[in-house]
């Protein structure tokens, strides 16, 4: 079986890594971090026009009608770049949330101003336990008459801050598991919704705090079937957890060039530093570990595109691996910077900060192996 990308689809790629490197480099991405809210409008409608925020909407509502490989591409290039902002949350999180479980008439109401930037659309799973699996879901709604009274707390809502619409998954009946849940589109400015930005290891990507009192929702805004969100949730963490782990493949990769890069160049005792073998074989085991988990992440992404009958055990592998690789990876470049590495002027520790943060969202590395270990005795 080939599972190489397509001419397209490297092309995409070439498009994407140049498109960054003329508008994304480091001085801008410590400028969103400092930035209000992590969004510069005009960084966002460049990449409108290029059509990524569309990319996963079909072309009957106005998106590139393009495949879940055919983001994998550009995901990594953004991994690379350290793009902040919405991107993820919306081209991702948004978009596919609604094209699986929107109903014809929000689609047809969302989608086409998803895929020209206009409405950014954001998922609120998490709650204070930090968990995005269906036993983690205790806020609750009530159905009053013609609309939904949605009201508690959720956690580490990525971009919730810029987001016009969260797609929040409630308890709306008895029970612990996936049955009983339901996913209810609430507007971001609504009345009872309350909005406020985290301080994280990893600024350039906003997470927020919602609290919902007594947040009224139309009966018909809602994903998927009343009560039945959960296999809508086990969909869309599995889709985060592939594409964050083919972004932080990115994010090691970009670390690992830094760090040959400068073992080539910095000279002590006469040498470069590349030459002697404690160097040698840090960046050689950086290397190995980044291809690992290219490989695990490219499956992964795979099998979510393809719904393959595995794909649950691809992603927990993916998202294992890369969590522990990206954030290991990283740190490591930072040694073979040596003390320079540790510095604030020096651009190591905002590829540190991406892995980081990127490892413990959709689940950190314990919670997907704890996945696998089951699948497999299973």
């Amino acid at each position: 079986m080939d599972f190489g990308f397509s001419e397209e689809q490297e092309m995409l790629r070439d498009a994407a890594r140049r498109f960054l490197a003329d508008n994304c480099p480091t001085t801008f991405v410590r400028r969103m971090m400092a930035d209000e809210s992590a969004h510069d409008r005009p960084f966002w409608k460049k990449i409108t026009e290029l059509g990524w925020p569309g990319l996963l909407i079909p072309e009957a509502y106005g998106g590139q009608g393009g495949s879940f490989l055919d983001m994998t591409v550009i995901l990594e290039e953004a991994g690379k770049a350290l793009v902040p902002g919405p991107f993820f949350t919306s081209a991702i999180l948004g978009a596919v949330a609604t094209v699986e479980g929107g109903s014809e008439e929000l689609k047809r109401a969302l989608l086409p101003k998803m895929a020209t930037g206009e409405f950014i659309g954001t998922l609120a799973i998490a709650e204070k336990t930090g968990r995005f699996d269906p036993a983690g879901i205790k806020v609750k709604a009530s159905k009053r008459g013609a609309k939904w009274i949605l009201t508690g707390e959720k956690m580490f809502v990525p971009d919730a801050h810029v987001a016009d619409g969260i797609a929040v998954a409630a308890r709306t009946a008895r029970g612990t598991g996936e049955n009983g849940i339901t996913w209810l589109c609430v507007d971001a400015k609504a009345k009872g919704v309350t909005i406020t930005q985290l301080k994280t290891v990893d600024m350039t990507r906003r997470l927020c705090h919602v609290k919902f009192e007594k947040v009224e929702v139309p009966a018909g805004n809602i994903l998927g079937a009343e009560n039945e969100g959960g296999a809508l949730l086990r969909r869309m963490v599995e889709v985060a957890a592939t594409a964050l782990s083919v972004e932080m493949v990115g994010t090691a990769q970009k670390a690992l060039d830094l760090a040959v890069d400068y073992a080539k160049t910095r000279i002590q005792f006469g040498k470069p530093i590349g030459a002697f073998q404690a160097i040698k074989h840090k960046c050689v085991d950086m290397m190995v570990a980044v291809e690992n988990a290219r490989s695990l992440s490219y499956y992964a992404a795979w099998a979510v595109d393809t719904r393959a009958a595995e794909s649950s055990a691809a992603v927990a592998m993916a998202k294992a691996y890369a969590s522990d690789m990206a954030k290991n990876v990283t740190s490591e470049a930072i040694q073979v910077h040596g003390g320079i590495g540790f510095t604030w002027e020096h651009d190591m520790h905002l590829y540190h900060r991406r892995a980081i943060a990127g490892e413990s969202n959709f689940g950190n590395a314990p919670v997907h192996r704890e996945t696998v270990a089951r699948l497999v005795l299973d």
